[in-house]
């Protein structure tokens, strides 16, 4: 199998991709990642080529030159920033576009896994299904478009599987939850009394194992569908602080809700001219807004024996942060 099986990665420079690259690599396959920006890992350089996916000319190139047999499409613009037009995710919409077109001309294509988001609906939404849209950002919008984009495409060479990431952390994580680990470890975390998140988080090497069973199961099982990557059971913020803070010998502060939603105000003032703060009334509710994916559940039945607990996954990531690759401290 190993001789036969190659893995395209697009955005593979990013946090997930990275961790794919790796579990890959570790199964001696060839692995291609395709990204505008350098990896994260400066071990995957000779596996990089730099392609916009928005430049068909260059993916075409590429994508033909490897001939992959697998494919995660990873590469998307993925933060919150565009508050009106879906004009700025065009990456999400005709780059995914871009890909189907590429990717139905490959011979030996087996099976693609294209990456949508759990913002296709707002936290705290219980979708009834997975045509169930509710999303609350523009970039939540312009993953429901890629999502329908998907399974309106005549996709003729190859099965396809949607997934959609819950609030994965790790090793080579960023934004938001490298900061929560280090405002932990600086002691600058406020644990709250009163209401905190209960949320569907995932870490990311049980993540991959997902990812890797969706990717590898029986046609019958994925094809056409979408699935939810994340850790069972829901993780509350203020138990992962609390384990996180055992493990590096850290105390925390705990601090009453009406404070942290007063500072969250504070920040949206301060937003006003431009100054950054730590808090905005968003990130509170957030932090405070239960997200539990009950359709996880589909996942589950393929990728049953998830490998690592909150307790396992915090510590390889502590272990990852003493290292010289995270530059977090």
């Amino acid at each position: 199998m190993n001789n036969r099986v190659r893995i395209l990665v697009t955005g593979g420079s990013g946090f997930i991709g990275t961790n794919v690259i790796d579990f890959y690599l570790a199964k001696g396959f060839e692995v291609l990642n395709i990204d505008r920006e350098a990896p994260r890992n400066k071990n995957h350089h000779h596996l990089w080529k730099r392609v916009d996916i928005l430049d068909m000319p260059g993916l075409k190139k590429i994508i033909f030159e490897f001939n992959p047999t697998h494919v995660f499409h990873l590469a998307a613009r993925t933060d919150l920033n565009e508050k009106k037009s879906l004009e700025g995710y065009k990456a999400n919409s005709k780059g995914v576009e871009n890909i189907i077109e590429v990717l139905n001309k490959c011979d030996r294509l087996e099976r693609v896994l294209f990456t949508s988001s759990m913002y296709v609906c707002s936290p705290g939404y219980s979708p009834s299904s997975y045509e169930d849209y509710s999303p609350h950002t523009v970039y939540g919008e312009s993953k429901v478009l890629s999502e329908k984009i998907v399974k309106n495409s005549t996709i003729s060479n190859f099965e396809w599987v949607i997934i959609r990431p819950t609030s994965l952390w790790g090793p080579w994580f960023g934004i938001p939850y490298n900061e929560f680990f280090k405002r932990v470890l600086n002691g600058t975390y406020f644990k709250i009394i009163g209401k905190t998140a209960t949320k569907t988080f995932g870490f990311v090497f049980n993540s991959i194992y997902q990812m890797d069973r969706l990717l590898f199961c029986d046609k019958s099982l994925v094809h056409k569908k979408t699935f939810y990557i994340g850790d069972s059971p829901a993780l509350n913020i203020n138990d992962w602080a609390d384990e996180i803070a055992l493990q590096a010998n850290k105390k925390l502060i705990s601090v009453p809700l009406i404070v942290v939603r007063s500072a969250g105000w504070f920040g949206d003032f301060l937003s006003l001219f431009k100054i950054r703060f730590p808090l905005q009334s968003f990130r509170v509710k957030n932090m405070t807004t239960d997200n539990v994916i009950l359709l996880l559940d589909d996942t589950l039945k393929i990728a049953p024996d998830q490998p690592h607990d909150t307790k396992a996954g915090v510590a390889i990531t502590l272990e990852w942060i003493k290292s010289d690759d995270a530059g977090l401290l």
